[in-house]
C-alpha cells in the first residue's frame, strides 16, 4: 500500500478543509464524493477542520508565550521575568526627608545655659507618620536627638525665654528619611518539616518585607535567591563593635557586615499581585556532614576524624541539606511588611504633619513626670520638600526591557559603570560617597596632549611631606587586572574630602558581593586641587558696577558648584568666560594682566595652603593648561573651588563708554 502523502504546513480554518477535501478525492475517490456544503461528509471535515485551528492556535499561542519579548500572560510574564533574576515592580513607594522636632528643657544659667539632653529622645526605627492627604509613611531609621555629628546633624534653636530673657526651652531638630507604605502583620502557622514551603501574604501590592521573626525569636532574611546564604547586615559603629574603625563614627555610624544565615526565603510575585514567601529545602536536624561529604574532611588523617573515602553518598542529598536554605518547621512566622504605593504617595511639602504611632525611647531614671510629658507632647514633624519616587504598575513594555536588562548585568559588576552605580547605591548610614572615578590600574593610555602634559605635573602634599609620584619617573609596574577604585566625600560644609578607613571598609564589604572573582579593586583618595578664580570685565553703561560684580561672582559661584564636578573633569576657561559674558551688564570680559602669560580670559590659580584650611595639594596650573583648557593631572583630581566667598576674585575695569577706573 503506497504511503499517503500528509501536508504538515496547515494552521488556519481553511487550508486545513482544503486539504482535507484534496485528501479525500486522491486517496479516497470511490468512498466518498460527495463535498457539497450541506453533506454529511463534509459536516465531518469541517469538525475536523475546527479541531485543527483550535490545536494550531494554542501551539503557536504557548510558544509565543516562552519568549519574553512577545508574551502577554500577565501571570507568565512575572514568572519569566522572576526566573531571570528580576523582580516585578506592581507599585513603587514615595520617598523624602522630614523635619521632627522636640523641646528639651535648659540647664545651668547665663554662659553655661544649655540643653538638657537627659531629655532628648530616640524615636525608633518603623514609627509611622501621617500625611493631610492620608498617606502613611515609615520612619527609616533611628532619630537620636542626643546625638549630633556631621552626618546626622542636631539643630538646636530658642524655643522659650523667661522675664528675665533666660532660656527655659530649647527646640531640637533631626532630619530622617521616610517611605510610604500602609503596615501589616501577619501570623503564619508550619507544621512538619516540608521541603520549600511557601506563605501566602493577605495583602496585594506589597513594597518591603520590614521583618520575618520565628517563634524562637530567629530572624529570617530575605535574599535574591535560595543559593546565596549570605546577606547585608548593619551594626553601629562603636567601640564593642570595631575598636579601630569607632574614631570615624561621625561619617560613618554604621559598619557593613556580611552574614551568614540558613534562615533565609525569597518573594514571589504572582499574577494577581499577591506576594509568596518561599522557604528552603533544610529538613533535617543532622549536621549536613552527615548527609554529604566536607570536602575539608574527607581523606583527613587526623585521629578519630572521618574520611568517608569508602562511602557511598547519593547526588539527590543534597537537596536535603541547608545548601538552599532552612524550611520553617513546627513554629510561627510574625510577617511584618508595607504594602501599598502607587502616584498617590508622592505628597507636596509641608503636607506630612502627625506622628500617627510613634515609639520612643528614654531613660528616665531622675527626670520629672510633668517635664517629661512636655517634651513628648511637643513632638512635631513636617516636609519641607514634596516626597518623590512613587508610581503605579510597571507596563508590560517597561517588564519586558528592565528584565531583560537584569539578566544581562545578572547582578554583577562587569564595566567600570557598573562599580560606579554600585558605589553610589551605598546607603548614607555607611558613609557617604560624593564622587566616585574608576580606571584600570593601567593608567597610562591617554592622549598625547594629555601625557606631555601630564609629564612634569605632580600634586605634592608638601604640608604631610607626602609627594605623588612623577608619571615621568614611574618605576610602579601596573597590573592589569586590577582597577583603581578613587572615591571622595564630603564633610559637614559641604565641601570635598577624604573618605575614612570606616566608609573604604563599607565600600568593600559592598562590592565584595557583585564584584568579579578575577577583579582586584583597589580603594584611593583622589586628589583635591582647590583653586581660585580671577577676572575682569567691562561694565555696560548705565549699570551699577557692584551690583555687576556681584552677580559675576554667583555666576562662578554656580559654575564651580562641588555638585556639577567630577573627578578628572577639566576646566574650560572659554565656557567660564562665557557665562560671565551673559551676564546681565556685562559688556565684555577682560583678561587679567598679572600673572597671566598666556593671557587667559578669566585666571585660575591654586590655593594650597593647609593652614588656611586647603587641601595642601599644589598644582602647577599654568604648565597644565592647553589651549585654554586646565587639565586635572594624570593621578585623578578634581578641582574645587572650596571658599567661594574669599577665593573669586571679580573687577570692574571700566564701562563701555570707555571711562576707565
Amino acid at each position: 500500500m503506497p504511503q499517503k502523502e500528509i501536508r504538515y504546513l496547515n494552521k488556519d480554518f481553511d487550508s486545513f478543509k482544503s486539504n482535507l477535501i484534496e485528501f479525500a478525492k486522491q486517496y479516497y475517490p470511490n468512498t466518498y464524493n460527495d463535498f457539497n456544503e450541506s453533506s454529511p461528509g463534509m459536516m465531518f471535515i469541517e469538525m475536523a477542520s475546527y479541531v485543527g485551528d483550535v490545536l494550531s492556535y494554542y501551539v503557536d499561542s504557548q510558544f509565543k508565550e516562552q519568549l519574553l519579548a512577545y508574551s502577554t500572560d500577565q501571570q507568565n510574564l512575572y514568572e519569566m521575568a522572576q526566573s531571570f533574576g528580576y523582580k516585578p515592580k506592581l507599585a513603587t513607594a514615595s520617598q523624602g526627608v522630614v523635619d521632627i522636632f522636640q523641646v528639651v528643657p535648659a540647664q545651668g544659667s547665663g554662659e553655661n545655659n544649655k540643653p538638657n539632653y537627659s531629655y532628648a529622645l530616640q524615636v525608633n526605627e518603623g514609627s509611622t507618620l501621617e500625611s493631610t492627604t492620608g498617606v502613611t509613611f515609615r520612619v527609616r531609621e533611628n532619630v537620636n536627638f542626643s546625638y549630633s555629628s556631621s552626618f546626622d546633624p542636631t539643630t538646636v534653636t530658642t524655643y522659650e525665654v523667661d522675664s528675665g530673657n533666660e532660656v527655659t526651652y530649647y527646640l531640637l531638630k533631626k532630619s530622617v528619611r521616610v517611605v510610604s507604605g500602609n503596615i501589616s502583620e501577619e501570623q503564619i502557622v508550619f507544621g512538619g518539616a516540608e521541603k520549600y514551603p511557601r506563605a501566602l501574604l493577605g495583602q496585594a501590592n506589597v513594597l518591603e518585607i520590614i521583618s520575618c521573626t520565628d517563634s524562637d525569636g530567629n530572624n529570617w532574611k530575605e535574599v535574591p535567591f535560595l543559593a546565596q546564604d549570605t546577606v547585608f547586615d548593619s551594626v553601629r559603629n562603636t567601640e564593642a563593635n570595631d575598636p579601630e574603625l569607632s574614631q570615624y563614627s561621625d561619617e560613618a555610624p554604621y559598619i557593613l557586615k556580611l552574614l551568614k544565615t540558613p534562615r533565609r526565603f525569597v518573594t514571589f510575585i504572582r499574577g494577581d499581585g499577591k506576594t509568596e514567601l518561599r522557604f528552603g529545602s533544610g529538613i533535617s536536624d543532622n549536621p549536613d556532614e552527615e548527609i554529604i561529604p566536607n570536602p575539608n574532611n574527607v581523606g583527613s588523617s587526623l585521629p578519630g576524624s572521618p574520611t568517608y573515602l569508602d562511602t557511598y553518598f547519593d547526588p539527590s542529598n543534597f537537596l536535603n541539606t541547608k545548601a538552599y536554605g532552612q524550611a520553617p518547621a513546627n513554629t510561627t512566622l510574625t510577617i511584618k511588611y508595607s504594602y501599598g504605593g502607587g502616584i498617590t504617595d508622592n505628597v507636596p511639602s509641608d503636607t506630612i504633619t502627625s506622628l500617627s504611632n510613634f515609639q520612643y525611647t528614654i531613660n528616665t531614671n531622675g527626670l520629672s513626670s510633668g517635664v517629661l510629658d512636655t517634651v513628648v507632647e511637643s513632638l512635631g514633624v513636617t516636609n519641607p520638600q514634596p516626597t518623590t519616587g512613587a508610581k503605579g504598575a510597571e507596563s508590560t513594555k517597561e517588564l519586558k526591557e528592565n528584565a531583560l536588562a537584569y539578566f544581562q548585568s545578572q547582578g554583577r559588576a562587569v564595566t567600570k559603570e557598573d562599580y560606579i552605580t554600585r558605589v553610589y547605591s551605598l546607603p548614607p548610614k555607611f558613609g557617604a560617597v560624593a564622587k566616585a572615578y574608576i580606571v584600570q590600574d593601567e593608567q597610562l593610555n591617554l592622549p598625547a596632549f594629555q601625557k606631555e602634559v601630564s609629564t612634569n605635573i605632580f600634586v605634592d602634599q608638601r604640608f604631610n611631606d607626602v609627594k605623588a609620584q612623577d608619571v615621568g619617573s614611574s618605576n610602579r609596574l601596573p597590573n592589569p587586572n586590577a582597577l583603581n577604585l578613587y572615591c571622595l566625600g564630603y564633610n559637614g560644609s559641604g565641601q570635598l574630602t577624604q573618605l575614612s578607613i570606616a566608609t573604604k571598609e563599607n565600600i568593600k564589604t559592598h562590592l565584595s558581593q557583585y564584584r568579579l572573582v578575577t577583579d582586584a579593586v583597589n580603594i584611593k583618595n583622589a586628589f583635591i586641587i582647590n583653586i581660585g578664580v580671577k577676572f575682569n570685565f567691562i561694565a555696560r553703561a548705565g549699570f551699577n558696577k557692584e551690583e555687576v560684580t556681584l552677580r559675576c561672582i554667583e555666576r562662578v559661584k554656580q559654575f564651580f558648584n562641588v555638585a556639577r564636578w567630577q573627578i578628572n573633569q577639566p576646566i574650560i576657561i572659554q565656557e567660564l568666560a562665557y557665562e560671565l559674558s551673559i551676564v546681565d551688564g556685562v559688556g565684555a570680559i577682560v583678561p587679567p594682566t598679572q600673572d597671566n602669560p598666556k593671557n587667559l580670559q578669566v585666571l585660575i590659580t591654586n590655593k594650597f595652603s593647609s593652614s588656611d584650611g586647603y587641601s595642601g595639594n599644589i598644582y602647577d596650573i599654568n604648565y597644565a593648561t592647553k589651549d585654554g583648557i586646565v587639565y586635572p593631572s594624570l593621578d585623578p583630581s578634581i578641582f574645587e573651588l572650596k571658599y567661594p566667598n574669599t577665593d573669586i576674585e571679580g573687577r570692574a575695569i571700566g564701562d563701555s563708554t570707555g571711562n576707565q577706573l
